[in-house]
Parts: C-alpha cells; sequence; structure tokens
C-alpha cells in the first residue's frame, strides 16, 4: 500500500503570514513585502524547491552511501521561473507559459567523472521529482 502524507495548512488575516504543520515538524510560509506579504518565510515556490532539491540530496545520499562512494558533500542550487514555450529549447508544450526548474548539482569527495555523472543522473530519478513531472491529479474539495 502505498505512503499517505498529511500536511496542514492554517491562514488567518495576516497577509499572507501560513503556518504549515507536517507531522511534528511546524514551517511558515508567506510571500516577499513586495506583494504584500511580511515576508517571515519562504514562498510557496521557494518550499517546492526546497522539496525537490531535498529529496534529490537525500536520494544521492542513499545510493552513494549505498554503493560505498565516497560522496563527502553534495550541494544543489535550485531555480524557477516562467517562460514562453517557445522560447524553450527543450520543452515539448509549444505554446504559452512553462515552468522550468534548474538543478545545479555539485557532488564533491574522491569521485571519478563517472560517479559525479552517475549521482547527478541518480538526483533525476527521486521521487518528489517524479512525482512533479508524472501524471498528477490533485483534488480539492470543501472540508467540514
Amino acid at each position: 500500500m502505498a505512503e499517505h502524507r498529511v500536511v496542514h495548512v492554517h491562514i488567518g488575516k495576516d497577509h499572507y503570514h501560513t503556518e504549515i504543520r507536517a507531522g511534528e515538524h511546524g514551517l511558515i510560509a508567506d510571500e516577499p513585502e513586495s506583494v504584500g506579504g511580511s515576508d517571515n518565510g519562504p514562498d510557496p515556490y521557494a518550499l517546492l524547491l526546497a522539496s525537490l532539491g531535498a529529496c534529490k540530496a537525500i536520494t544521492v545520499r542513499m545510493y552513494a552511501d549505498r554503493k560505498q562512494w565516497p560522496l563527502d558533500r553534495l550541494d544543489i542550487i535550485l531555480s524557477h521561473q516562467k517562460v514562453h514555450a517557445n522560447d524553450c529549447d527543450d520543452c515539448e508544450q509549444v505554446d504559452g507559459m512553462v515552468s522550468v526548474i534548474d538543478c545545479v548539482i555539485t557532488p564533491q569527495g574522491d569521485l571519478s567523472d563517472e560517479q559525479k555523472h552517475r549521482l547527478v543522473e541518480i538526483a533525476g530519478m527521486c521521487p518528489v521529482h517524479k512525482t512533479i513531472t508524472g501524471p498528477n491529479h490533485i483534488r480539492t474539495k470543501m472540508g467540514e
């Protein structure tokens, strides 16, 4: 049976301070002051990038550990932007806007070039990457 995760999100009247509970962990999301927020936490897109980056890092760490490769450190820099589809060299969509997430992955340690390339490849196989790029269905309904 597939894992079922539940996250609780609450927003009140404070623009746009949002409280998040993920199990025993608390997070804050917000928007920058430039759009009316208080900048008390990362915005939703930054949280999405953080989730993707964390999953890639954990997946690579697990793989390197299992292979007993000398991965000392892994740095990942992620960015997101919306671009016109016709400005995107490797996008399948041809019209409108598309989201582009760039990930720069730098493995460090006494690794061969082949091992480094394999670790970057493995990062693309993390579950969150697969979720974002795979078929999805988000069901939104009224609560009680």
